[in-house]
């Protein structure tokens, strides 16, 4: 019989034990930090009727939705999980005790073109709230300290949660003139970073058409920048123009910035960035993107922001949001290939491993046991193998203790436990074994997934 290559397909993660471990963590993490601020988990089905995921489609997602028949259904994988969510609460809004806080943390499908970072399969991990009619602006500045938490909880510092209002934004346009072409003009404006200021100016001109001194005034707005204080001052100058839905912008984004300082976010880690707009057809107030600082390349880790009407296309009823979404793969992949991932985390999959040294296999038995009743992740070695080649197994796995039950052992009831580090080993009841083992492997565990 022909034998078959085996191969994972371009643009789908497969991970060896070690690293499935260091990203689970990463799960783990997130996990805790959302529950920390009162999010409840939710699971939706990766498949999807297609009338259901297509409702808001049409353009891209269209074209790279994974879409197929099964007999007389039209189903797809879910491309996001913002999507479900809609169809979620609405389904499910009379039951439902709002505001809604949940996260989500699954895998995505978009049959896009695989390249370097770019996955057609890939995790993400999504917080939102979700209001009934109305949602405090208050939700709006937690957003950021739940970020703040979550990155410090990985190991990460020196980053930056960027944050703008698309209403400041579209106030300012109107008070231009430029409402018509306020998206071609915040399309443009996304790729100041990419090409420069000189080259936006241009393409403001000769793509969107307008006039030199206009473009002028785009520009100057944009780069307005500096601690929270000076930008807030600047747009405070504004304020007198007579638009209304600017001051509303400019009244949020006081609320925003002030509210993040008393829910512990320092000012290192946030500014104001009047370049941001997200989701042009999508946000409709405060907006966020999170970037390492010394690792700009990556680009953002971390986006989202408000929205006013998340199911709009299943239920009359108004269901304001706010929410954010980690693309956790491509995050994961990039720190991986940076360096980045934590070397002291604990990857082998148990805590201690046991190594039978006499033929009878009772008391090793017995020995994994009272380790696992003690909170030790154990696991026991069959194999009839020599010594030198179990220590090497468990050298290979990177346990970080092996404890050895010979003759001697048994007949002093007790095991020999030897520090794989350090090489220090003891002779110890299995209980106090259990306890010591435990000390250290807590210890161990508690490192941060990313290092900086």
């Amino acid at each position: 019989m022909a034998k078959v290559t085996p191969r994972t397909l371009s643009g789908f993660m497969e991970l060896l034990p070690a690293d499935q471990i260091k990203f689970e963590r990463m799960l783990e993490s997130l996990r805790r930090s959302y529950e920390t601020y009162g999010f409840t988990p939710l699971d939706t089905p990766v498949i999807e009727s297609a009338e259901v995921l297509l409702a808001k489609g049409g353009g891209e997602t269209e074209k790279q939705i994974y879409r197929f028949q099964k007999g007389d259904s039209d189903l797809a994988l879910r491309f996001d999980l913002t999507v479900p969510l809609a169809k979620y609460v609405a389904a499910h809004a009379a039951e439902l005790s709002f505001p809604f806080r949940r996260y989500q943390i699954g895998k995505v499908y978009r049959g896009e073109r695989a390249q370097r970072g770019r996955f057609r399969e890939f995790y993400q991990a999504d917080i939102d709230v979700i209001g009934d009619g109305k949602l405090d602006i208050l939700n709006e500045a937690e957003i950021p300290a739940v970020i703040y938490h979550t990155f410090k909880s990985l190991g990460l510092s020196k980053f930056r949660i960027r944050v703008n209002n698309r209403k400041l934004l579209n106030g300012f346009y109107e008070l231009n003139g430029m409402s018509e072409k306020a998206g071609e003009i915040m399309r443009a404006v996304d790729k100041l970073d990419k090409i420069g200021a000189l080259k936006v100016k241009q393409l403001l001109i000769d793509e969107v058409k307008m006039l030199p001194d206009k473009s002028e005034n785009v520009l100057d707005f944009m780069a307005i920048q500096g601690d929270t204080a000076y930008v807030l001052s600047r747009l405070e100058e504004y304020r007198q123009l007579g638009s209304e839905l600017f001051n509303t912008g400019l009244d949020e984004l006081i609320a925003v910035t002030r509210y993040l300082r008393d829910f512990g976010v320092p000012e290192e880690n946030f500014a104001i960035d009047l370049t941001i707009a997200r989701g042009l057809d999508y946000y409709t107030g405060t907006v966020y993107e999170t970037t390492m600082t010394e690792h700009p390349e990556i680009g953002s880790i971390c986006s989202g922001g408000r929205y006013d009407n998340l199911a709009e296309y299943y239920t009359d009823r108004q269901l304001p949001g706010v929410g954010i979404s980690i693309g956790l793969t491509r995050l994961f992949y990039v720190l991986g290939e940076q360096g980045l991932l934590s070397d002291e985390l604990v990857t082998a999959p148990c805590d201690a491993l046991v190594l039978p040294m006499t033929e009878d296999l009772g008391a090793a038995v017995a020995a994994a046991t009272a380790l696992r009743a003690g909170g030790v992740r154990t696991q026991l070695y069959f194999e009839k193998k020599k010594f030198k080649a179990k220590m090497s197994y468990a050298d290979r796995l990177g346990v970080p203790f092996a404890v050895l039950v010979g003759e001697d052992e048994v007949n002093e009831g007790v095991v020999s436990v030897k520090d794989m580090r350090s090489g220090e080993q003891v002779k110890l009841a299995p209980a106090e074994a259990a306890r010591r083992i435990r000390a250290a492997a807590d210890a161990q565990n508690g490192a941060a997934v990313i290092k900086e």
